[in-house]
């Protein structure tokens, strides 16, 4: 009965949808054409080199290789084998949804079990620098000033859910690495990828992933943008806004209430909206670090689209968001205090729109970016991971 009430729910949301694509057809091809720009000028030069590149290194067992130098200290922090390391870190410089993947990916090739892809794929989610910086710091808040405040509360509050996620089912016995395979040792020219197929055919299998998961991305964000675009002009939703703007209990102001309801579903979307709001900083930028934190159904659909072939709790991770989200506002909020409050003084800052922010770089020039900081992060990784390794084992020694 449950999962018959669950069909006919999601075919009636359907019909309305498409109900309301043919009802305004131009409005639904403009947001779908501006989900389709943003994607290909955007999404796929800064993103498709990171999925190539992170194919590749997990392929060939060059994770597996990180994630035993970087096993002491991610074990002790998080309680998650070294390779916790990896995809934190990607997603620290790439942004949604790519930490999510890489964890799907991990457990795919059981180098992770699922209590441990459970934990990982709750502090692996986290909003690029690029976002965060370049659209909506200086875009549509239109100060640099704020980006501290936008910046180290989302990741602060990332770093504190992995602490949390550290004693999530802790009675579970997970043997180690070595234990699984005591037997494994690191070498890129005979792992079991690439000993079963030549590198060329490596390279193709990454390049076809990485081709198949942008494409499912740009296919989540455009029918997100028109679904956005759609809940605007729909009866039913502004009655609802309406309603709970008038309710003593919330007394939430009419604006705000729009640009949450909007992030909840699409960040960028909320974002823009709550940057345009005249009302006190600090509030501003705990709402736009909440919408972050939360990511949005959009992102949360692209995730859920590659957990869904593992064993990950879907559950647990649409939690975890919720609780990203609210640690990003309450640090947004301590930061201030302790040190932002006389920095920041004005009450109001004018936005631009974020097309003009992000629209004005060239593809070419993100791609050629967003490659050298793939590669750069992987060499940083690597020599940290060295250094990391050599002063456990120096401890150990003494």
């Amino acid at each position: 009965m449950k999962k018959s009430f669950s069909n006919i729910l999601f075919l009636t949301l359907i019909l309305c949808i498409l109900f309301a694509i043919v009802k305004y057809p131009s409005i639904s091809l403009k947001s779908a054409s501006n989900g389709l720009n943003t994607w290909f000028n955007i999404v796929v030069p800064s993103l498709l080199p990171f999925f190539i590149i992170s194919e590749i290194l997990i392929d060939i067992g060059f994770v597996d290789f990180i994630g035993e130098l970087l096993e002491p200290l991610i074990k002790f922090l998080f309680n998650v084998p070294g390779v916790g390391a990896f995809s934190f870190a990607i997603s620290i410089v790439s942004g949604y949804p790519l930490g999510t993947k890489i964890v799907s990916s991990l457990r795919q090739n059981n180098l992770i079990s699922k209590v441990e892809a459970d934990r990982m794929i709750c502090f692996s989610s986290t909003s690029g620098p690029l976002f965060m910086i370049g659209a909506v710091s200086t875009g549509m808040l239109n100060n640099p000033s704020l980006i501290p405040l936008i910046i180290y509360p989302h990741y602060l509050g990332a770093i504190t859910l992995g602490l949390f996620m550290r004693f999530y089912k802790r009675t579970d016995t997970i043997p180690s690495p070595s234990k699984i395979y005591p037997n494994k040792k690191f070498n890129p020219q005979i792992s079991s990828i690439a000993v079963k197929s030549s590198i060329g055919s490596l390279l193709a299998n990454s390049v076809q992933k990485s081709l198949n998961t942008i494409a499912l991305i740009g296919g989540f964000m455009i029918l997100y943008s028109v679904l956005v675009e759609l809940l605007f002009i729909s009866g039913p939703f502004n009655k609802i806004v309406h309603l709970l703007h008038r309710s003593d209990l919330l007394n939430i102001n009419l604006d705000i209430l729009k640009g949450i309801i909007s992030g909840l579903f699409e960040i960028t979307t909320g974002c823009n909206i709550i940057s345009g709001i005249n009302m006190r900083v600090i509030n501003k930028i705990m709402i736009i670090n909440f919408l972050i934190g939360w990511s949005g159904f959009s992102i949360h659909s692209q995730t859920l689209s590659f957990i869904n072939s593992t064993d990950i709790s879907s559950k647990l991770y649409i939690l975890a968001k919720f609780f990203h989200g609210i640690l990003a506002a309450l640090y947004s909020f301590l930061l201030y205090i302790i040190k932002y409050r006389n920095i920041i003084k004005p009450s109001f800052l004018p936005n631009i729109p974020i097309n003009k922010s992000i629209h004005s770089l060239e593809w070419h020039n993100i791609l050629i970016v967003s490659s050298k900081i793939a590669i750069f992060t992987i060499i940083y990784m690597l020599i940290c991971s060295l250094i990391i390794s050599l002063v456990f084992n120096m401890s150990k020694g003494d």
